[in-house]
């Protein structure tokens, strides 16, 4: 199981991670709203706008200030 880099230094598990959806959209507001209730949600963005969120087969929500794309590049 390989790591991918998600910006400023911070690495994810590729094989932990289900599915990256961009954080415009309304269900990925509440689902990280929801996520921060639960103390879920790792934000990675270091004060940066939140561009992609990425939900991990444990339930965590792991937020990143790089683009989908630049996540699915690095996901290969």
């Amino acid at each position: 199981m390989g790591f991918i880099d998600i910006g400023f230094g911070n690495l994810i598990a590729e094989g932990r991670i289900l599915c990256v959806v961009s954080a415009d959209s309304s269900p990925a507001r509440r689902m990280i709203q929801d996520a921060k209730d639960r103390a879920m949600c790792i934000d990675c963005c270091a004060g940066k706008k939140c561009k992609a969120v990425m939900v991990t087969d444990s339930d965590h929500v792991v937020l990143s200030s790089m683009t989908v794309e630049e996540i699915k590049e690095k996901l290969g």
